[in-house]
């Protein structure tokens, strides 16, 4: 499932996106010597999920595993630094915050200065395997959008090269690609099916997979061998979950199932389990 060198972890909210993140960040690891984990928008979930905090610089995790947390202004004052040659030690100043209140007020160029240093560290050269924890699947179809939109907008220049190189970065599908997270319920499969469909349709991303998170299966045991009782009750609601859960899975394409978690409370192991029962996928 992680064959690009850049993938995007996206979904509804609270399907567990920073879960299934750090999963594939921790399996990654465990083959390739240099690995980034990124929360492109909201750094507490996957900062939970991988045991350290996060800022705007890669973090050492564990062995060959980094994370870090975008931050947009720090992501503008490094681009601005990288496009107008500044040393890294010199203010900035007005510059800086000027165009900060325009970034803040302007969604498209917020969304590629946000996703922009996501794209920089992929074209950096010095990481193996990126997995991006993406915000919600509307907020993050529109930063995939963002290049484009900023390459129509902008005149022939500088800004136009940038958000060239950066579509073309999110549109090969060797090098990028997109993992949807769902549960096997009504509106996160809805939601799914329509990122599915906005992907494919307007060209913004290949998708390398879905997963259906908190998946239950139905109980070895025989129902009527079970004696009346709250063990019955348990067991008669988790087999009708359980077959809701399976015709919601039937309706998305080929996904991949990570089974719920019973009795393992702590992030980190959530994590650690997960990147287990996703070894052979």
């Amino acid at each position: 499932m992680l064959a690009p060198e850049l993938t995007f972890v996206a979904g509804k909210g609270g399907v567990g996106r920073s879960a299934i993140t750090a999963a594939l960040s921790l399996r990654a690891a465990r083959t390739r010597e240099r690995v980034l984990a990124v929360a492109l928008t909201d750094p507490g979930g996957l900062a939970a999920h991988l045991g350290v905090e996060l800022d705007h610089r890669p973090r050492a995790v564990r062995a060959g595993l980094h994370a870090l947390a975008v931050d947009r202004r720090a992501a503008l004052n490094e681009y601005l630094r990288l496009q107008l040659h500044v040393p890294r030690l010199a203010p900035l100043g007005g510059l800086a915050a000027g165009l900060n209140l325009l970034v803040d007020a302007v969604p498209g160029i917020r969304d590629i200065i946000t996703i922009g240093k996501v794209l920089h560290e992929a074209r950096s050269g010095d990481w193996e395997s990126i997995i991006v924890d993406a915000p919600a699947s509307g907020q993050f179809i529109s930063y995939l959008r963002a290049p484009a939109t900023i390459a129509r907008l902008a005149p022939p220049g500088r800004i136009r090269q940038q958000a060239g190189w950066m579509q073309a970065l999110l549109s090969d599908r060797n090098r990028t690609g997109v993992i949807l997270v769902s549960l096997a319920e009504e509106l996160p499969v809805a939601e799914t099916l329509e990122s599915i469909g906005e992907l494919r349709a307007e060209d913004l991303a290949g998708l390398t997979g879905v997963v259906v998170n908190r998946c239950l299966q139905p109980l070895p045991a025989k129902l009527d061998r079970i004696p009346d009782g709250p063990f019955r009750q348990a067991a008669i609601h988790q087999q009708e979950l359980a077959t809701s859960q399976a015709a919601w899975r039937r309706k998305l394409p080929n996904p991949t199932e990570v089974p719920f978690l019973f009795g393992i409370r702590t992030p980190g192991e959530v994590a650690a389990r997960i990147a287990d029962e996703m070894e052979g996928s």
